[in-house]
């Protein structure tokens, strides 16, 4: 979940990845040579990725990539992807944005809490539960803002709209940890 793919290689630099970092739109680079990426372009708005062309608003290092931080090198990819990250990172991005964006944070996320050697702050974690339950139970409830039964298919866009803003709101949470996480703060 927090390393890049074994077999794969920095689509920048095509060499072994150093530093690793995963961007929102959960391609991996090499955290040098993402940063060269955006140094290169103009420093007062976010690099867009190399392969998909989308707004890089997050970088999140590699698990290795934050544990080798005693490393001269690593230490300073790790500053400047915690630079890049308290400028970009926090900007309120539009709901297509967020919604691109859903995939990676959601995988993350989910992956997160089924690992043990990994701790989500307990309040994040409730918060995550209470509003998967919640949204659970309006789904399966035959009380409902559009009633099925009486419009069949179309009244299936309600439990579809209460499930969408569950998995934003959910995103959300999981996005603002790995800000804290990642921008230094």
């Amino acid at each position: 979940m927090n390393q890049p793919p074994e077999n794969e290689v920095c689509s920048i630099c095509h060499g072994h990845f150093n530093a690793p970092c995963q961007s929102n739109c959960s391609h991996w680079f090499c955290g040098n040579c993402i940063m060269l990426v955006w140094r290169h372009g103009s420093t007062l708005r976010p690099c867009k990725c190399p392969l998909c062309r989308r707004p890089i608003s997050l970088l999140v290092p590699s698990q290795e990539t934050v544990n080798g931080r005693s490393d001269a090198t690593v230490s300073e990819v790790l500053r400047d992807v915690e630079t890049y990250n308290r400028v970009f990172g926090g900007q309120s991005s539009g709901l297509v944005q967020r919604m691109r964006d859903l995939p990676f944070l959601l995988r993350r996320l989910f992956g997160e809490m089924m690992d043990p050697q990994r701790t989500l702050p307990l309040v994040i974690r409730a918060r995550v539960y209470i509003a998967l339950i919640l949204s659970a139970i309006y789904i399966i409830s035959p009380i409902d803002i559009i009633p099925e039964g009486v419009l069949g298919v179309v009244g299936l866009l309600d439990d579809l709209l209460i499930a969408l803003i569950c998995f934003l709101h959910v995103a959300a949470l999981y996005r603002s940890v790995l800000y804290f996480r990642h921008a230094g703060s």
